[in-house]
């Protein structure tokens, strides 16, 4: 009771020096609080926010300490709490050893802090015969620095002798380098974990354009090197960097912050700052924002700001001074984990219900009072109530947490050493052996397990917390998230939380605003990744996402796409499809011929004994008919999307049945050149060769075999051309020059029935077929030339309705050429399909030509009518009559003819008449 009353009382008189705003006076003998114990644990806090350094003499001498810091206290107020309750535990009551604890106030200064180190080290020499002085028991370890500065330059000097250093709140990534601190451990994380959780933040709402601020030294100087690489590696870009100097003259400390401020101000798009900064730097940073302001005469939102405040200063709620928080924006606070089994918030709660005056000769006391050197000059006392809620006011609870967490580990591991010794004598425990023991072992505290990394850190993660005004004042303990370093993720604490983090992404940083979908980010040289300009991609390209650094590549086999697209489009497959009003017309007209066709072939099988149908060819015309339907069929084989056995087929089936059509066509040409040919040595060669049928198999067997040699070698095949938009399929002739091969012979067995029937052109015209033949064979050579420099150079979707408007004219032109013209004879003039109207014609066709041959018959000589085997030999009626005919036409071997003014007919004239007779019914 006695020892809570002199801590109580001591809060009463730093309380009274807070809210009565007394003037501390200086002291100068070096500042210290000590309690003893079988072992000593050396401490070291700034209890003061620095030093005056005004120093008119050479002597070395300690600085006097200005300014106190209650927070700080607070730590000194948890460090005695937790070695109390250690001094309590099982595990060290059961050895029956204690700890005591010797504090040293650094006042945030290097000088103060090696003379602090000096002493504790001297200390570790107790009992050893290497102290220089008598002194107490021996410090088996260090708690402290606050400040990765001052643990820097301590950890060098504590690692000459291996004694422990345990940090609560040093975070510089420096420290955990084991090689260069080896005695150097810590319960918090390094900064590199806390710089990683900021990315995170950065990352998640979209920013990429931010400042950053620190306090020069080696904590500010290593976050930044540590920021600026993980940000550069996350595509985030430093805007600006404004370090603001550790010391110096007020002056030279006012001139920094008015350039960072003036920094702050021209990058107006860096809407995100973070600091690694003192907090008392970040109070007077705040200042000179809203002095700027009214000296510019803005508005204060143009002061807002998004603050990421690292450890550092992100509990300190004072830094706001004068201002609100919707002065100075949002700030999203990174704090150690908070460990909610402490028992320091019990420990205030008894020392506010039980208050005493007393216990004036207390050492504890009388060292606290001689290091604060304070009074009330009014000699009021302070309520325990109001001086516990100052206290509170001022704690960090993470850092209090870390200060009981050191503290059990050091208890821990002196009680595993000493199970095995004894630890009472002075100088059987060795301070490295106790670090020995704090690498290796693991410890509880407060029912969880915990043990020190390779790096000698304790990674428990970080609190996120994100500053509210509550009543006009701030409050910077609620937290919006936890994080985790094993995960490298956050979890949002509660759905009210989750709502007030995500209202962040409102707030836009970026040197650049965002390239949409379809664009991508275009650099100029020497500036930021993050300064850019937004282009479309070109076609063919595109960009899915925001700022995408390049346009990605489509498919161009199968896709393509517009300039300034976020997708690819499938082409468009194309081809000449069975929807296609010009298809649908040629396939009509294929149709139609095909019913023509077969109605002309049902005609003539009707009349297949009749003189016209007789005249046309007999047999063969219907052999013509039925290779013209096949060749119709071939062209419904060019429309629809082409396959493979589809492009093999139609150029054959067309090709074959053309020249089915074309041979029969051929054989009654070679008819007509032999029944009209007057040489008796050619006409007996031909009617030798003369086999119709053998010649059509023989003309198309050599169709055959080309066609098939075409297929065998290199046969045609479905292809595609890839257009900017579509994709063309068509198929490919395989052999340009086996499909000109097939085309050539067909219209060489064309070009032979036109010769042969050119001859004949001038016989009886309702039975004439040489006529027909000439002008047919004519309109298909003439369409085929046509077409093939149109098939050569035009390509597109419709290239196979070119060859399709060939073959209908082809078809049609045979059709209307050789079979309308006696269809109508047989239909409309039934009159002339008779023998006695073939007769007449007959005559009247040999009376005429008698006629032309007697007029130019001057000019023949003697010799040419006196030849008797032309007349035997000459075609006579019974070369072209069916057999049985003959008996019906026993008077026409020849027909006299009088002349006009010669009434004398020679028999050799009538010899040579009768060689000009006609053949009535050719087979």
């Amino acid at each position: 009771m006695a020892q809570i009353s002199a801590v109580l009382y001591l809060y009463v008189n730093v309380c009274c020096i807070i809210l009565s705003n007394v003037a501390l006076e200086y002291y100068t003998k070096a500042p210290e609080v000590t309690a003893r114990g079988h072992f000593i644990i050396g401490g070291m806090f700034p209890l003061h926010r620095g030093v005056d350094r005004y120093n008119s003499s050479f002597a070395p001498q300690s600085h006097k300490c200005v300014r106190l810091s209650v927070g700080d206290i607070v730590l000194l107020l948890a460090m005695m709490n937790a070695i109390d309750l250690m001094n309590k535990s099982p595990f060290l009551m059961d050895l029956d050893i204690t700890l005591g604890y010797r504090v040293h106030d650094s006042c945030r200064d290097v000088s103060m802090g090696l003379r602090a180190t000096a002493d504790f080290i001297e200390q570790t020499k107790c009992g050893t015969g290497h102290a220089s002085s008598p002194c107490d028991q021996p410090v088996v370890a260090i708690l402290g620095s606050s400040f990765s500065e001052m643990s820097i330059v301590v950890a060098r000097h504590l690692a000459l002798d291996m004694i422990p250093q345990i940090s609560y709140s040093s975070t510089a990534v420096i420290l955990s380098d084991k090689l260069r601190f080896p005695s150097f451990m810590r319960t918090v994380p390094n900064d590199q974990h806390q710089i990683a959780a900021m990315i995170q933040i950065i990352k998640h709402h979209g920013w990429n354009w931010v400042g950053m601020v620190i306090t020069d030294g080696d904590y500010g100087r290593s976050a930044l090197e540590h920021f600026a690489d993980q940000a550069a590696k996350s595509g985030i870009c430093l805007a600006f960097k404004c370090i603001l100097p550790n010391t110096g003259t007020a002056e030279d400390l006012n001139y920094a912050f008015r350039m960072a401020v003036q920094t702050i101000y021209q990058n107006p798009k860096a809407q995100v700052i973070v600091s690694f900064s003192k907090s008392s730097h970040m109070k007077d940073i705040y200042q000179e924002m809203r002095n700027e302001v009214l000296r510019k005469g803005q508005s204060m939102e143009s002061m807002r700001r998004v603050w990421l405040a690292s450890d550092s200063w992100s509990m300190a709620s004072y830094v706001q001074g004068d201002l609100s928080l919707a002065d100075i924006g949002q700030v999203v606070g990174f704090n150690f984990k908070t460990n909610k089994a402490s028992s320091f918030n019990e420990y205030l709660d008894r020392l506010e219900a039980t208050g005493s005056n007393n216990t004036s000769s207390d050492t504890l006391l009388q060292e606290f009072t001689r290091l604060t050197n304070t009074s009330d000059p009014s000699g009021n006392a302070v309520l325990p109530s109001q001086a516990v809620k100052t206290i509170r006011e001022n704690m960090n609870p993470a850092t209090v947490s870390s200060v009981e967490l050191a503290l059990a580990a050091v208890a821990q591991a002196i009680a595993s050493l000493c199970r095995s010794r004894d630890c009472k004598t002075p100088g059987n425990l060795q301070p490295w052996e106790v670090l020995e023991a704090l690498r290796g072992n693991e410890f509880d505290c407060n029912g969880r397990k915990y043990t020190f990394d390779n790096q000698g850190d304790i990674n428990q993660g970080y609190d996120v917390t994100l500053w509210r005004s509550i009543e006009g004042k701030i409050d910077v303990h609620d937290i919006v998230a936890e994080y985790s370093p094993q995960v490298s993720s956050f979890t949002l604490t509660d759905s009210n939380s989750t709502g007030r983090f995500h209202d962040l992404q409102r707030i836009v940083s970026k040197c650049s605003n965002s390239c949409m979908p379809g664009e991508f980010k275009k650099t100029s040289e020497g500036l930021h990744t993050c300064c850019y300009e937004c282009i479309n991609c070109t076609e063919n390209y595109y960009s899915n996402d925001t700022d995408m650094d390049e346009c990605m590549s489509c498919d161009k086999k199968t896709e393509w796409s517009p300039q300034g697209s976020a997708t690819c489009l499938p082409k468009t497959v194309i081809f000449f499809t069975w929807q296609d009003r010009f298809a649908v017309a040629l396939l009509a007209f294929s149709g139609l011929g095909i019913l023509l066709v077969l109605l002309v072939s049902a005609l003539f099988l009707h009349k297949r004994d009749t003189p016209v149908v007789r005249a046309a060819g007999g047999p063969l015309t219907q052999v013509i008919l039925y290779s013209l339907v096949v060749s119709f069929i071939s062209v419904v084989l060019f429309v629809g999307r082409p396959g493979s056995l589809q492009c093999k087929v139609r150029q054959v089936l067309f090709g074959v049945s053309f020249t089915v059509c074309v041979s029969c066509i051929l054989v009654k040409s070679l008819k007509i050149l032999l029944a009209f040919q007057s040489n008796i040595e050619i006409q007996g060669a031909l009617r030798k060769v003369y086999q119709s049928y053998l010649i059509v198999v023989a003309c198309v067997a050599l169709q055959v075999i080309i066609c098939i040699c075409w297929l065998v070698l290199k046969s045609p095949y479905k292809h595609v051309v890839l257009q900017p938009k579509t994709m063309l399929e068509f198929c490919h002739e395989g052999s340009y020059v086996a499909f000109g091969v097939m085309l050539g012979y067909i219209a060489l067995l064309a070009f032979v029935c036109f010769v042969c029937a050119f001859v004949g052109r001038k016989l009886p015209q309702r039975y004439n077929e040489a006529k027909f033949i000439t002008f047919s064979m004519l309109l298909y050579l003439t369409s085929w030339m046509i077409f093939v420099p149109i098939y050569i150079t035009a390509d597109g979707v419709y290239l196979p309705a070119v060859e399709m408007v060939v073959i209908l004219i082809s078809n049609y032109g045979i059709i209307g050429c050789h079979f309308l013209p006696k269809c109508y004879i047989i239909l409309f003039r039934k009159a002339q399909n008779t023998s006695s109207a073939f007769r007449e014609k007959l005559y009247q066709y040999n009376v005429k030509s008698t006629e032309s041959f007697s007029v130019s018959g001057t000019s023949v000589s003697e010799k040419h009518f006196n030849n008797k085997e032309s007349v035997r030999h000459s075609p006579s009626e019974k070369d072209f009559v069916k057999p049985g005919a003959e008996k019906n036409y026993s008077n026409r071997a020849t027909f006299r003819v009088s002349y006009r003014g010669q009434n004398k007919v020679s028999d050799r004239c009538s010899s040579h008449r009768r060689s000009l007779s006609l053949p009535a019914f050719p087979d």
